[in-house]
Formats: C-alpha cells, sequence, structure tokens
C-alpha cells in the first residue's frame, strides 16, 4: 500500500481498512487529509483483494470536522480558492458514495460536520453508545453544503431541517434512531465483533452483483416508479442476469454448492 501521512490503509482477508490518523486533531479534516482519503480509497477500489472497505479513525473521535488552522487558512481564500477546496471535498464524497465495494463506519468518540458526511456516504454505519454527533456549520455562520446530499439521503429531510438549523449535538441512539447508524454497540471490543459479523455477510455474496446493487440504489432512490423507472430496472436485471457472476451464481444455488467466489 502506498505511504500516507494522515491515513493508514491496510488489507485483511478481503478487508480493505482505511483509517484516519491524525488523533491529535481529532481526524479533523485539512487539505491533506482530504486528498490522502480520496486516494486511499481508490487504492482500495482498485486492489482485486478488497471486498469490503471499513472506514475506521484513531483516538478519541471519528472525525471533528473541519481542522481550526484549516478554517483559518480558508478565511483568507479568494472564490476561486473556496470553490476549488469545496470541489476537493466533494470529490472525496462522492468517491466514497460511488466505490463499487461495500463500505461501513467505524464509528467511536465525536463525528461532527464533515464526520456526519463521510458516515452518510458508507453503506453501513455501527457506532458505540457514547459516540456524539452535530451538523455544527451554522454556529461558524456557514451551510452543511457539500455533505447535503448524503446527509439528507441517510437521514431524511425532516431530521435534516432539525440537526442543520439548530447545531444541536445529539447522541448515538439518536443517530441510530434517525438512521444515520444501522447498529450500536457498547464499546470498542463490540464494534469489531459487530463489524466483523457484518463483513462475514458481505463476503458471502457476488461482488459484482454488489457493485451492481449499489448503482442500482443510486439511479433509482427518490425516482417515481414510472415506465421509465421500470425500464431501467428490467434491464439492469436482465444484463446482470446473463453475467458470468449471474450465471455462477444461479448454478451454484441450483446445484447446492458454494459460488466460485467464496474461492476467492
Amino acid at each position: 500500500m502506498s505511504d500516507y501521512r494522515s491515513i493508514i490503509t491496510e488489507v485483511d482477508g478481503g478487508v480493505g481498512i482505511l483509517t484516519l490518523n491524525r488523533a491529535q486533531r481529532h481526524n479533523a479534516f485539512d487539505e491533506e487529509l482530504i486528498a490522502e482519503i480520496t486516494a486511499g480509497l481508490r487504492e482500495l477500489a482498485a486492489d482485486s483483494r478488497v471486498r469490503v472497505v471499513v472506514l475506521s479513525s484513531t483516538g478519541r473521535s471519528f472525525c471533528a470536522g473541519a481542522d481550526l488552522n484549516w478554517m483559518k487558512r480558508a478565511a483568507g481564500y479568494t472564490p476561486e480558492e473556496n470553490l476549488l477546496d469545496a470541489s476537493r471535498l466533494a470529490e472525496l464524497l462522492m468517491t466514497l458514495n460511488e466505490l463499487p465495494k461495500p463500505t461501513i463506519a467505524r464509528v467511536q468518540g465525536a463525528a461532527y460536520g464533515g464526520g456526519v458526511g463521510l458516515i452518510a456516504a458508507c453503506d453501513l454505519a455501527v457506532g458505540t453508545y457514547d459516540a456524539i454527533f452535530a451538523l455544527s456549520e451554522v454556529k461558524l455562520g456557514i451551510v452543511p453544503a457539500v455533505i447535503s446530499p448524503y446527509v439528507l439521503a441517510a437521514i431524511g429531510e425532516r431530521h435534516s431541517r432539525r440537526y442543520m438549523l439548530t447545531a444541536e449535538r445529539f447522541s448515538a441512539a439518536e443517530a441510530y434512531r434517525i438512521g444515520l447508524l444501522h447498529e450500536l454497540v457498547p464499546g470498542d471490543e463490540e464494534l469489531d465483533e459487530a463489524i466483523g459479523e457484518i463483513v462475514e455477510a458481505l463476503l458471502a455474496n457476488g461482488p459484482n452483483a454488489q457493485a451492481e446493487c449499489k448503482a442500482l440504489i443510486r439511479v433509482v432512490a427518490g425516482q417515481p416508479i414510472d415506465a421509465e423507472t421500470i425500464a431501467e430496472t428490467t434491464q439492469r436485471i436482465t444484463r446482470v442476469r446473463a453475467s458470468d457472476e449471474g450465471r455462477e451464481g444461479l448454478a451454484a444455488f441450483l446445484e447446492k454448492r458454494p459460488p466460485n467466489w467464496l474461492a476467492d
């Protein structure tokens, strides 16, 4: 794997792990961290050994949003520099959201602002009871614009109105209730156990089918059930059913044997 300063990447048993490694700064975003997460995700996406990607962090916080020193620098940016800066974060979130492999957020401690965006852009998220969340941008006189498509997709418009407007902190239990987290666990040990169970379930399934599912969800979500959507979905199942993996999966089921992707 490549050498990074602000993240750690590793591959273990089909799982690619990308760990934010700025514990002394509560894994807060700056230009370097954003660039390295983007590069690390692309590296794991291209690695044939990787079937699932886990996004984790060192220290007491998952990701505390924007780094103070970064915000100080940004205060003096020109409009063109501000646009480029925002575009880099947008590129990171789009890369994570559209990664062809299943992604899991491993959440402990604080997740504020862009940290909530990272979680929302993952396919699944598991957090500890003591995790704490906030969409705190309006306290600084700004808005959570770049993360908003992913946050709204995760928790819906109604909950987004409350937490984007109040900037109040909310608990892991509330994050679970509104859909930001899929599962809650007491501590780090249970966090790893829960993620291990999810990984086991993910690895049992066709990798190409999972990539197709992610693309399908992006296309169908929010669309009316009309002739165009129906045509899109029927074309997709027709294509996937005729693929090598689709044929193998059906054959394995009928022959009562494991599919060939389990031998990888």
